[in-house]
């Protein structure tokens, strides 16, 4: 194995983030300059009519709110959504109610402002903060890179540092991840690649901008996922102060990580239209953009591996992806994201050299050897409040060599997790020791034997 690296030329703490380094010496977000608040609706890069529905939508569903209570829920300043509550007005959408202790006044959907409301549902199901359009994202992503960010082997051995992983293995995935280039990982199952793979976003510690929705030809497509995005910032906004700092339709975020396994299929790449809803939302890739998208057991979906590595060929060699809408309606989007392959399969049975030699970094999982087998034993034994027992470990290197088969870093989890669960059966504490009996139990239970015969035979002896 390689041990390549790059080097940092800007001294730096690993906990300390690149974006903390750029306002330390008095440089703001790449993304910030892009994303100033808006302050009226040219500003927002959208139409009267959509933030109209938008608002109708709103009110439809909380029944009355004050100016504050709609500048929260659209993420726009009241000098933007002023002027549309004054449309509203006049065209006898909106009445207004006796103002609260706050001042502020009320409004609620008159009978024509329900009807009208009712029709912007049927056009769209969505209820949020006012989208951003497709340009300024598009703007936003490429100002905040994945490939611009700068990782030495601290801030890997840091993603690793819980973690028992060969030296040589953790510099060619931190090599990997700051070359910016797609990662393709193979090996046995069981040899931690999905593991480490879902660990590599912990090298990115800096932070970025994300909208919640995105305005594509007059559709909103959502796209913050609380489940994906992990928000960086205090998103108890100020309702007062919205005509400072940033545009409160994006929000900053930890850089994303989406993994995909055995199910994915190639329409989950496309954009997803809820009809029951009658809302879009942004397929796994575009989420991930800025960040790492992993697609986990290569070759167990249901589509071909060729086909869904040949899905990748443009987005990956140009930088930009091509989705539809409704009706066929194509468009681009940039795809700024960090391909991440992991199989347990021979990778020469799942794409040709050709195809093999477009990715930038294929590395190899292997078995582990006794003395980080031991480590993991003895760090499981500590996570399962368990005392460690070196005459039980000394067993299990013996049913190794018996049974002639490589260490897993994964067995010393499973194999004591099913002691523990042993002793749960039996209602011993977990301050009993654990015995040969025990750990054959679990061997057994364990791994799939099919020389029948022979199993019962070893039974019948113990």
């Amino acid at each position: 194995m390689s041990k390549g690296m790059t080097t940092h030329s800007i001294p730096m703490s690993v906990d300390q983030s690149l974006t903390e380094i750029a306002e330390e010496q008095g440089n703001a977000h790449p993304a910030v300059e892009l994303i100033p608040r808006p302050t009226d609706i040219a500003a927002s890069g959208l139409t009267e009519s959509l933030l109209s529905d938008l608002v109708l939508k709103h009110l439809y569903q909380s029944g009355t709110l004050d100016v504050l209570q709609l500048v929260d829920r659209v993420k726009l300043a009241s000098s933007v959504l002023e002027p549309v509550i004054s449309f509203l007005r006049n065209e006898s959408y909106l009445e207004v109610l006796q103002a609260m202790a706050n001042g502020a006044p009320r409004y609620a959907l008159t009978d024509r402002g329900r009807r009208h409301a009712m029709d912007a549902l049927v056009k769209s199901g969505y209820i949020g903060p006012a989208p951003v359009p497709l340009e300024l994202y598009s703007r936003v992503v490429k100002s905040q890179s994945v490939r611009a960010v700068t990782l030495t082997r601290s801030h890997a051995r840091q993603a690793f540092d819980d973690v028992v992983v060969a030296p040589e293995l953790s510099d060619q995935l931190g090599t990997a991840l700051n070359s910016g280039r797609s990662i393709f990982l193979y090996g046995p199952a069981g040899t931690g690649k999905t593991y480490l793979g879902s660990r590599l976003v912990r090298m990115l510690t800096d932070t970025i901008y994300l909208p919640y929705a995105i305005l594509v030809d007059e559709r909103v497509v959502q796209y913050f996922d609380p489940s994906i995005h992990r928000r960086a910032d205090d998103h108890s906004m100020n309702k007062l102060m919205l005509n400072e700092g940033n545009d409160p339709r994006f929000i900053r975020c930890h850089r994303p990580e989406v993994v995909a396994g055995g199910e994915l299929t190639l329409d989950m790449l496309e954009v997803e239209y809820d009809p029951a809803t009658r809302q879009y939302h942004a397929p796994q890739q575009l989420m991930a953009n800025n960040g790492l998208f992993m697609i986990d057991d290569l070759g167990r979906q249901r589509v071909t591996p060729s086909a869904l590595l040949n899905r990748w060929i443009t987005p990956m060699e140009e930088g930009r992806d091509f989705l539809t809408l409704g009706a066929g309606q194509r468009f681009e989007v940039p795809f700024d994201v960090i391909l991440i392959f992991s199989t347990n399969l021979n990778p020469l049975d799942l794409a040709d050299e050709a195809f093999l030699r477009r990715l930038g970094h294929k590395i190899a999982f292997h078995y582990v050897d006794p003395d980080q087998y031991r480590t993991i034993w003895e760090r499981m034994c500590a996570h399962l409040n368990l005392a460690f027992d070196q005459e039980l470990l000394a067993k299990a290197f013996e049913l190794y060599r018996a049974d002639n088969r490589p260490m897993l870093p994964c067995h010393p989890r499973d194999l004591l997790t099913s002691m523990v669960d042993r002793l749960n059966y039996e209602g011993s504490s977990r301050n009993v020791r654990m015995n040969t009996e025990h750990l054959r139990e679990a061997w057994t239970t364990y791994f799939v034997s099919l020389d029948y015969d022979q199993e019962h035979e070893r039974r019948l002896s113990t």
